[in-house]
């Protein structure tokens, strides 16, 4: 919460420096909330000694709020930077259906644990308008991803935790259609894959703008993508209701 207010805070400092030297309409700052839930969430820690088990199946991982900002500048017509930071903390519990091995920690059946994934991204964005028409736009571009995640057990006892902090590179792309002046759909994604694992964050969202600086959106989103790796196997499935608001100034 703390972090979330200082990154707010931040934004709000830059908005205002924007406004002050009076650049009009080169940033845009976006906020999207909404729900998220849980699909599968299959993981084993260390890889080669840990149990495979389920936050999902296994345990009970309940949907909850979720909210995500981003502040994008125009370099030019065609070049554009933004920051997104996107925290994600899921929660859940249960009674484990076998003994689990996590992190060098036997957790015995039948035991009530409570599990913690949490998976925030911190993103820098660079993209190019290779298509800029009056009612469609095409952008490609690369992401730069800071993870910070941490899956943990707890049960009376007994707790373990693996964090993991590291880079990501990844594509990007973004398409804007606009089939009337006021509707429009967009679609925007992230994505990478390599023999250790894969990235995607996939948002397919009915675009609406009621006035010309302002530009409403509701959609879903996914992101999806693992590591199977020494230290860790993870791969999670993640689902969100999502409705979005972006000002531009």
């Amino acid at each position: 919460m703390k972090r979330a207010i200082s990154v707010i805070l931040s934004l709000a400092a830059l908005s205002g420096a924007a406004l002050a030297q009076g650049r009009s309409d080169r940033w845009t700052l976006d906020v999207e909330g909404g729900a998220v839930f849980s699909g599968y969430n299959d993981v084993r820690i260390p890889n080669a000694t840990g149990t495979l088990f389920s936050l999902s199946r296994d345990l009970d991982i309940a949907a909850r709020a979720y909210a995500r900002l981003r502040l994008s500048y125009a370099l030019s017509r065609r070049h554009e930077l933004s920051l997104l930071y996107a925290p994600l903390t899921l929660k859940a519990t249960g009674m484990l259906p076998a003994d689990v091995m996590f992190m060098g920690t036997l957790f015995p059946q039948g035991s009530e644990v409570d599990g913690v994934y949490t998976f925030n991204s911190y993103r820098l964005t660079y993209r190019y308008r290779l298509v800029d028409r009056p009612r469609l736009r095409l952008d490609i571009g690369f992401t730069a991803k800071v993870r910070d995640a941490e899956i943990a057990l707890r049960t009376p006892g007994l707790a373990a935790s693996k964090t993991n902090v590291g880079f990501v590179p990844l594509l990007h792309l973004r398409l804007d259609w606009d089939w009337s002046p006021a509707l429009g759909l967009l679609l925007e994604a992230d994505g990478s894959a390599a023999k250790q694992g894969r990235a995607e964050d996939v948002l397919l969202a009915l675009a609406w703008r009621p006035a010309p600086r302002w530009r409403l959106r509701l959609g879903y989103r996914m992101v999806e993508g693992g590591a199977d790796v020494d230290e860790t196997y993870n791969f999670a499935w993640i689902h969100y209701l999502a409705a979005g608001a972006s000002f531009s100034f």
